[in-house]
């Protein structure tokens, strides 16, 4: 049965926001999610993947490749290199997000922030433009640069949520938004399909390589281009630390106030504890859509046609995901609903790794069911966790869950990369992928939701 909802320590008013705030709000999603289901999902990894092997000396188009690369002089397993890059691009944002979340919070100006990032990571995404031949060091760094641009701007973005709606409205509110951004996602997927399967050629690799970049591209121009719709509707919501900031230097107070919220987070044990469980199963959820396409690329040898249909039907069927887990959500409670989905992606994981090699139809069928379970998981989490921010400190908490939210994920792919190393099989590496559900569900399981929303001085919705 459903908990019914006790008196919160500060009862608060839900902020008024117009039913055009919130469509800018979740165009955003529609934006992005461009580069979370073209780049990330799909064509980046198998792309700078053969230009790392180019360099290590492989043919174009070879079944396996056992070379090298030596970026700053580190020895680097040519299949591994990919893995490595999304390591250190989380690694460089645990430094980065929460300063950017600390200075959201004290800006006045918090639309200039995300335009600032989200231009910045759709300019790094086009200008994959250039990494032709062997050039996988600059691959390597404009991935670093959108992919951390990508996540400063989230942080930013997801900081509004709080501010458009009550407690009870934020599930409902996150779930459109994620639907929005799988539907958005998914049509230019479905675009570069079309290119893909009209202008591809089975004895031509060069030819599939360049329609991977001229499809990186498409998703920042596209990423760009959305982005304007936000920026129009949203409205600035100053807060009150916001005006103090205009006192000083918002970048060096922003530096500051971080310092002291490190301090202070202690004072809120559940909110961290919840953080900590996001972090580790999300990481895998993440592990698992980054190297998806690289698992069925080189392990189960599937054409890249069949990699874009599945991430296309993930796609669409994430959108009626969303929505439906968010409707399963508000009868039986947010936390249960993703620790259901938990249960669901442990089962996924141990499918993915019984999949036999150059059978397109089981693997589709696996991504059906991720699409099920991937956009509710992730929008449920997202609105929970708004519940536990204290007031006035959305961007700075949300630049810590931002270490784990989208194409941000850190130890599974250097669990994935180290255990390839040492077996080169990616099927062994897959495994390590378990421990992150298990270990997730547990920690979840183990939150006092209710208590923790009350003590972050916040309002329980009437069902968790």
């Amino acid at each position: 049965m459903a908990e019914t909802a006790t008196p919160a320590v500060h009862d608060t008013p839900p902020p008024a926001s117009t039913r055009r705030e919130r469509r800018g709000w979740y165009i955003y999603d529609w934006a992005n999610s461009a580069f979370q289901s073209t780049v990330i999902t799909v064509f980046l990894g198998p792309f700078i993947t053969t230009v790392a092997e180019l360099a290590a000396g492989c043919e174009l188009g070879a079944d396996t490749c056992d070379g090298y690369v030596y970026p700053l002089g580190i020895r680097v397993a040519a299949g591994s290199y990919y893995p490595y890059l999304i390591s250190l691009s989380v690694f460089l944002t645990v430094f980065v997000l929460p300063v950017i979340g600390a200075i959201a919070d004290r800006s006045a100006h918090k639309k200039r922030l995300l335009g600032g990032a989200a231009f910045t990571g759709a300019g790094a995404t086009i200008g994959m433009i250039f990494v032709t031949g062997d050039r996988y060091l600059l691959g390597g760094a404009l991935f670093l640069i959108a992919n951390i641009s990508f996540g400063a701007a989230l942080v930013v973005y997801n900081s509004f949520l709080p501010q458009l709606g009550g407690p009870d409205e934020r599930d409902g509110i996150s779930s459109r938004g994620w639907a929005l951004g799988y539907l958005g996602g998914g049509l230019l997927l479905a675009f570069n399909l079309v290119a893909v399967t009209l202008f591809s050629e089975d004895d031509n690799p060069q030819r599939t390589l360049d329609l991977a970049r001229w499809s990186i591209v498409s998703a920042g121009v596209w990423w760009a281009v959305f982005t304007l719709v936000p920026l129009r509707w949203l409205r600035e919501r100053p807060s009150a630390a916001a005006a103090l900031a205009r006192q000083g230097n918002v970048l060096t107070d922003g530096f500051r106030q971080l310092g002291r919220t490190l301090r202070e987070i202690k004072a809120y044990p559940l909110t961290l504890f919840f953080l900590l469980a996001f972090l580790v199963y999300n990481d895998g959820i993440q592990t698992v859509i980054t190297l998806a396409s690289q698992y069925g690329t080189e392990e189960l040898r599937l054409g890249q046609s069949t990699l874009i249909i599945t991430i296309l039907l993930v796609q669409f069927l994430a959108f009626g995901g969303a929505l439906g887990l968010g409707a399963l959500a508000r009868r039986i409670g947010a936390r249960k609903t993703v620790l259901i989905s938990l249960v669901l992606w442990t089962g996924v994981i141990i499918g993915v790794f019984r999949l036999p090699a150059e059978a397109p139809v089981p693997f589709m069928v696996l991504g059906a069911a991720i699409g099920l379970v991937l956009g509710g998981s992730q929008a449920l989490s997202r609105s929970l966790f708004s519940q536990l921010i204290p007031a006035g400190k959305e961007g700075e908490y949300f630049g810590f869950y931002e270490i784990s939210d989208k194409g941000t994920s850190w130890l599974g792919p250097l669990a994935f990369g180290l255990v390839f190393q040492l077996t080169a099989s990616y099927r062994v590496g897959l495994v390590s992928l378990l421990v992150f559900f298990v270990v997730g569900f547990l920690l979840l399981a183990a939150v006092p939701i209710r208590r923790a929303i009350v003590a972050a001085g916040n309002t329980p919705p009437r069902v968790l």
